[in-house]
């Protein structure tokens, strides 16, 4: 009789029982739903059995993995509803986060997902969900998994399945509806207790609970900005035939991955100018203020668009609000005494709304540089003044903060947001969330860079999505303009860099399981050589070589 050792007591329970039926005795004692357990440091979903000692854990809807499997699993229950109701002529993409819910474009239909045909895909989901319909996984030979999904109609899993160098593949049945999902399902339907189908731009949105909330559901939160944003990423990757990892790999094992990272870039190009189009327009504009998430491209995108706004005839200048850091020995400290470099404190605004406001008035100004090394602000004989076709670019995190920059004139500021937001999805069913795509540039360029590892990039993940939560996230609908910094090749040039990293983490230490996700993940594409990737590209801010000097 296997023993378990939960919460510090030690228990003893049949072998071969489901680990649901153990969750269901402790759930009272957990805040969220328990979704997945782990064994000895390993995760198990909960229709799995107990077939040995181990130390038992509990992963709930409040933890990023247990909310992405609820996401998951109401994925599964949306595409199988409309399958139900329509058939196979009729199919599901899920598309994109946006907001507090998942958009999902409709292929098939006879018209546009309208009210009526959600309110119809909603009810079948509930009659679901209320059935209590178990989730089954099985594993299969890639060649007969390849023909089941040939079957039907899936040839974005055929041509998914094509480049896998595994020899298996685990395939998840729904009411006789089988389908593949990148990532773990909850035993059944009824686990999926919250959630709301709606219209939206001919499309639907799945609006589900949020994980800091798991236990309401939200009216949806509406970003019609994000929204314009990706779907004009999706539109770019339309032009050159790309919408999932397999028509990515097919590109690039036929031999054209040259033309289309040509064609990918010029795209990019073409919407920076339009950018810097919009500021050259705006006559009063002086401050064009950059901010984003962390490896989101804000250096090398400040110095593309300098150099397109030079094609308008205006001169930049390009200041980094780091330079305006407070000494270190005035750095607030986070709840573990750690300097916290992310707070809006930790940036001088006194200081900086004094420069610019005397930049603006025509004055001169000494501008400082702040020393890592020394944590002192120092000062270099960098002396600025402020000519009539003289534009500041300012790019930092907290540009968008209403309070960075309270002391200028709302008429001379010209906001932009860029993030890194992936459009290309694995599959149809299998969306790549834009934070992977930005843990792997920054994982990337810290090795680079920094000479840290992959282990220390992954630990101190979580600090920053909790700044950027906290600090970006909020400004972000504020800006001017939203820009894209994704290249849909780039994830094909960054797993031959991220491998060898994620590698060196090891069994045991807190980083593995998701070192060992994100090389699963990297698994599905085709690796791409950097020299076909040009000396401007924003993918140099991470890889090197570029033409900026950015480190």
């Amino acid at each position: 009789m296997p023993a378990l050792m939960i919460d510090g007591v030690t228990r003893n329970f049949e072998r071969g029982t489901l680990y649901e039926a153990i969750a269901d005795q402790y759930q009272s004692a957990h805040d969220g739903t328990i979704a997945l357990v782990t064994v000895n440091g390993k995760l198990r979903e909960l229709g799995k059995r107990v077939d040995r000692d181990g130390v038992l854990t509990f992963l709930t809807t409040r933890t990023p993995t247990g909310f992405n499997t609820y996401c998951r699993t109401a994925e599964l229950l949306l595409v199988r509803a409309v399958e139900a109701l329509c058939g196979r002529s009729v199919h599901v993409k899920i598309e994109f986060a946006l907001g507090n819910g998942f958009f999902c474009s409709v292929h098939g239909l006879d018209g546009e997902a309208d009210a009526a045909f959600t309110q119809k895909v909603q009810a079948k989901m509930e009659e679901l969900r209320d059935r209590a319909v178990p989730i089954t996984k099985k594993t299969y030979p890639i060649d007969d998994a390849i023909e089941l999904f040939a079957r039907q109609g899936m040839e974005d899993k055929v041509k998914l399945f094509h480049y896998r160098r595994g020899s298996t593949i685990n395939v998840y049945n729904l009411d006789g509806y089988s389908d593949y999902f990148y990532g773990y399902m909850l035993p059944n339907t009824k686990y999926v207790r919250l959630f709301q189908l709606m219209p939206y731009r001919g499309g639907m949105v799945l609006v589900l609970p949020t994980m800091e909330h798991p236990e309401r559901l939200d009216a949806f939160a509406d970003q019609q900005n994000l929204f314009d944003t990706l779907s004009l990423s999706t539109e770019w990757g339309e032009r050159v035939n790309i919408a999932t990892v397999g028509d990515l790999n097919d590109q690039i094992c036929a031999g054209q991955i040259s033309d289309m990272i040509l064609v990918q870039e010029a795209l990019q190009e073409r919407r920076i100018g339009d950018i810097a189009e919009m500021i050259f327009e705006r006559d009063e504009v002086k401050f064009v203020l950059i901010a984003g998430p962390s490896s989101s491209g804000k250096t090398t995108f400040a110095h593309r668009l300098g150099i397109q706004l030079r094609s308008f005839g205006l001169v930049p200048h390009i200041i980094s609000l780091d330079n305006y850091f407070v000494d270190r020995s005035r750095t607030p400290v986070d709840e573990d005494g750690n300097y916290d470099f992310e707070c809006l404190e930790a940036i001088d605004l006194e200081q900086f709304g004094d420069d610019m406001s005397d930049l603006l008035d025509g004055k001169a100004v000494d501008m400082p540089t702040f020393n890592f090394k020394t944590g002192k602000r120092e000062y270099k004989g960098d002396r600025m003044q402020l000519g009539d076709k003289d534009v500041l670019i300012i790019e930092g995190i907290h540009c968008l903060n209403p309070k960075t920059t309270e002391a200028l004139p709302e008429e001379n500021k010209f906001k932009i947001y860029t993030s890194a937001l992936t459009s290309l999805n694995i599959d149809e069913h299998n969306r790549i969330p834009s934070t992977d795509a930005r843990l792997l540039r920054r994982m990337v360029r810290d090795a680079r860079t920094r000479g840290y590892s992959a282990k220390e990039t992954i630990r101190a993940w979580r600090s920053v999505r909790e700044g950027e939560e906290q600090y970006i996230f909020p400004y972000q609908d504020d800006a001017d303009v939203t820009f894209n910094s994704v290249l849909i090749y780039e994830l094909s040039v960054l797993k031959q860099f991220a491998e060898p990293e994620l590698y060196n983490v090891h069994p045991g230490e807190p980083e593995y399981y998701e070192a060992k996700r994100l090389l699963k993940f990297l698994d599905y594409f085709v690796g791409v050589d950097t020299a076909a990737v040009p000396k401007n590209s924003l993918l140099r801010e991470f890889v090197g070589g570029g033409c900026f000097g950015v480190r």
